[in-house]
């Protein structure tokens, strides 16, 4: 009997998204074992490139992969810039300016490409800019935006095999299909065998 007064929370349920989800960041961690490599960046594209349905995956997939990419390549040309005048790296005043040009680049090119990619996009910008080693930013920005492809890719593939998903419809289709041919084909050979019943011998 409830108390009054008191409040009872229901445990929310795991329902297909969060399955999805899941499963595409597992089969990353997966697929990056045998590659032995680190499956974090990949796992976390695969986390945010998972939507409702395949439509929907695109759209978040898109903002993370675009916006990678967007940020990441302008992270590298900035930073290049930033290294003709301070080749050993190291915090600057120098930064500020870049980091406000490069801000609002990245804005000006996601609206170009992929208007919400621009967050994503930050993320990459400043972690280039302000926490990347001097010897490695250009492999850490490649790297990042190959491994969030490949999340991206992994979480379109499999919410395409599940209900909403591309495979998922084709498949419902051709089973729809094969049952009005089976249908069609049934119904004709009925009425064969009522018009042969109706000729005399």
């Amino acid at each position: 009997m409830n108390q009054p007064g008191r409040t009872f929370y229901r445990l929310p349920k795991i329902g297909m998204r969060n399955i999805k989800t899941a499963l595409a960041a597992a089969f990353c961690a997966l697929l990056y074992y045998f590659w032995n490599r680190s499956p974090a960046f990949a796992c976390i594209g695969a986390i945010f490139g998972m939507g409702s349905d395949l439509e929907n995956s695109k759209l978040h997939g898109g903002n993370r992969l675009f916006g990678t990419a967007i940020g990441g390549l302008l992270g590298m040309a900035l930073f290049r810039i930033y290294l003709i005048f301070y080749p050993e790296g190291g915090h600057t005043l120098l930064l500020v300016p870049l980091v406000f040009v490069g801000t609002v680049a990245l804005i000006l090119l996601c609206q170009i490409f992929w208007v919400g990619g621009v967050q994503p996009g930050g993320v990459v910008l400043c972690i280039i800019l302000f926490s990347t080693p001097v010897d490695s930013y250009v492999t850490y920005a490649l790297n990042r935006i190959f491994d969030t492809g490949i999340g991206v890719i992994m979480a379109l593939a499999v919410n395409s095999v599940f209900p909403g998903g591309f495979t998922f419809q084709f498949m419902e289709r051709f089973y729809r299909l094969f049952r009005k041919t089976e249908e069609e084909h049934t119904e004709i050979g009925e009425k064969t065998e009522e018009e042969s019943d109706g000729v005399p011998n």
